[in-house]
């Protein structure tokens, strides 16, 4: 039974990989348009392949499997790791001679929104290869907006309150049917990019700028197309654009489909989106006043940076218009708290997701009143929601997971070669999808790309586990899930 799930698990991943394959002409078509030779790889990536793509799927069609957890376990890992290896092809083959690791961490990057990067001297790279690291982080936010919605939920992992959302009530069932919910989903998706597209070039970047700004945006993934990410747009407008949209992109985008078709949604009630705002908000206010007071920055300019940095961090956009390491040890302590929050349930962002801060604080708080009413039944709520108990217990689980693996991963990134700031930092900000981490070699002003070998492989793999909520990648290497 298990090698029936494994071939039709490939067979599904070889059909995704063809979609994938036929993305890569579009580059392909921006290289022919800007004249760089580059196009050509891209057409010979998309050809081998869609070739090898269609071979596999055509040897393994026909196979039905048995819909299980097992199966589900087994077809999210592939998939992402198909994405990963197929996308890293065009960086192998192009001009820039990226090395099979660098290659692979930067795909991977990109399809799980991390928007960590190795190369350097994006300024002056090829089109296609710029357009291609967009694309590769647009189709990761909308793989994960599907993850969270319709899949971690039915694993009982994560997005557990998204998927009540639509198993209740909630927002009065506006949609009858999965395929709707699921056109409706895509279709905010695309309007969103669209319209962030739309008012980047209104605010002064270009129109290639603007598209792939766009599409990092809104999958709050952060690559982009200079050096100094959105400290080469200057314009107050700009920097506003990217905020509502990073914010946007981190809302449950069942949130966005019901006000768009109902023009409503009780956010008191899933008050992740509340939850969300509260601490961006007090945290740039916090790092505001500081540099103010030490005089770092004026209020003005300085409010500017810390609402731009810290909504950034949070949503794990990952994009800087400063170096924040500048401003101070407070200041870089809140940044990094930032990079633990993560946005909401259903959404395109990583980290530890604001449900998850609901129900600690739940359940701590529930815990100190025992303390004082030692036989009281108290409940867990989120809004005016109650959290059961299997989700209570899971979200403990995650957390305790969450530490240990990044424990794990800063000693292993410490024999790779890595100084432990870099090792601390690297293995939150893969975990957490986030981007940029701490210190001069990973931090907002410098890349990933000094780090050795090794190490890159280890943030690979923390990417795939972050994004995967952790257990979904885990669970692969119990033996119980290979027994019969």
């Amino acid at each position: 039974m298990k090698g029936r799930n494994l071939r039709a698990a490939i067979h599904v991943c070889a059909v995704f990989a063809t979609w994938l394959a036929a993305l890569m002409l579009v580059p392909a078509l921006a290289d022919l348009y800007y004249g760089s030779p580059d196009w050509i790889v891209f057409a010979v990536s998309s050809a081998a392949i869609a070739a090898l793509a269609v071979i596999v799927a055509a040897a393994t069609r026909g196979i039905r499997p048995a819909y299980s957890t097992r199966f589900a376990f087994m077809l999210v890992n592939l998939l992402w790791l198909t994405f990963a290896v197929a996308g890293a092809v065009p960086f192998v083959e192009s001009s820039l001679q990226l090395s099979v690791a660098d290659a692979f961490f930067e795909s991977m990057s990109g399809i799980t929104t991390t928007g960590s990067t190795v190369i350097q001297g994006l300024d002056d790279l090829p089109p296609g290869l710029l357009l291609w690291r967009s694309i590769l982080q647009w189709v990761g936010g909308l793989g994960v907006i599907a993850l969270g919605l319709f899949v971690l939920p039915y694993l009982k992992i994560g997005g557990s309150s998204v998927i009540r959302l639509e198993s209740s009530d909630r927002y009065e069932r506006p949609f009858s049917r999965l395929s709707t919910f699921a056109a409706s989903i895509l279709g905010i998706y695309l309007a969103s990019t669209l319209i962030c597209a739309l008012l980047y070039a209104m605010t002064g970047m270009t129109g290639f700028d603007a598209v792939n700004h766009a599409m990092t945006t809104v999958s709050t993934g952060g690559f982009s197309t200079h050096d100094d990410s959105f400290a080469h747009f200057p314009g107050l407008a700009t920097q506003w654009v990217a905020i509502v949209f990073m914010l946007i992109g981190a809302t449950p985008f069942t949130a966005l489909v019901v006000l768009t078709l109902r023009g409503r949604v009780d956010l008191f009630r899933d008050n992740q989106v509340v939850v969300m705002l509260a601490y961006s908000l007090g945290l740039s206010a916090l790092v505001a006043v500081y540099l103010d007071v030490t005089r770092t920055e004026d209020l003005a300019p300085g409010l500017e940076h810390a609402v731009f940095n810290i909504v950034s961090l949070i949503t794990t956009t990952g994009f800087a218009n400063y170096d924040y390491l500048q401003w101070g040890p407070f200041a870089i302590a809140l940044v990094f708290m930032a990079t633990f929050m993560g946005g909401c349930s259903g959404s395109t962002a990583g980290g530890v997701k604001t449900y998850r801060w609901i129900a600690l604080y739940g359940i701590m708080r529930r815990a100190l009143d025992r303390f004082v009413y030692p036989n009281a039944v108290a409940s867990v709520r989120s809004g005016r929601d109650t959290v059961d108990e299997e989700t209570l217990d899971i979200v403990l689980l995650f957390f305790t997971a969450f530490i240990l693996v990044w424990s794990l991963l800063t000693v292993a990134l410490t024999l790779a070669g890595t100084d432990f700031l870099t090792a601390l930092s690297g293995a939150l900000t893969a975990l957490a999808n986030v981007g940029p981490g701490l210190g001069p070699v990973i931090g907002p002003a410098g890349n990933f790309a000094p780090l050795t070998d090794a190490a890159k492989w280890l943030l690979s793999f923390a990417m795939l586990l972050g994004r995967l909520e952790i257990f979904t990648v885990l669970v692969l290497l119990s033996p119980a899930f290979w027994r019969e």
